[in-house]
């Protein structure tokens, strides 16, 4: 049964696993992320990326849940970072993945933060795009295609699969 259930819609979220994955059936699932719509803490959006992956794990190898959030970080200019986590669930045990994080342009922060919007919400007054999420990603965008979302999200996915892959040095 070599089959991953990614517990979203986002088409950026399955691709990423199915690079990861090549040899499994990767399928996306609707599901809750058990977190509020914009994480603000790293604990938070790792509890959103385990809850997901554990949410769909039925009738599959693995699972996986991804989730972006903002978390505090000393020394940036807006208090905050971008994380993005990848859980990969097996049925009995999880395996967590992070990439890079980068910030947000201030005023973006700033207004997640004050006004409880999504980082999206805020980021189409500028870059007039209201599903950037879906499309190449806030940071596609910043980085002026340099770098996707789907891309971004898939060392995410990578962080996690090493465990799997060297299971005997993660005991």
């Amino acid at each position: 049964m070599n089959r991953i259930h990614v517990a979203s819609l986002n088409r950026n979220k399955i691709d990423a696993v199915k690079e990861v994955f090549p040899a499994f059936q990767v399928e996306g699932i609707a599901c809750r992320s058990g977190v509020r719509e914009q994480p603000l803490t790293l604990n938070e959006i790792i509890e959103g990326a385990i809850f997901r992956a554990k949410s769909v794990f039925k009738d599959c190898k693995y699972s996986a849940g991804i989730e972006d959030g903002i978390a505090p970080v000393p020394e940036t200019l807006s208090g905050y970072m971008n994380f993005c986590c990848c859980a990969i669930y097996d049925g009995r045990r999880t395996y967590l993945g992070l990439v890079p994080a980068f910030e947000y342009p201030p005023e973006c922060t700033d207004r997640v933060v004050d006004e409880g919007i999504t980082i999206s919400e805020a980021f189409i007054s500028i870059s007039g795009k209201p599903d950037i999420g879906y499309d190449e990603g806030i940071i596609g965008w910043l980085t002026k295609g340099n770098i996707n979302r789907k891309d971004y999200t898939k060392y995410a996915v990578e962080m996690a699969k090493l465990q799997i892959e060297n299971i005997t040095l993660y005991p």
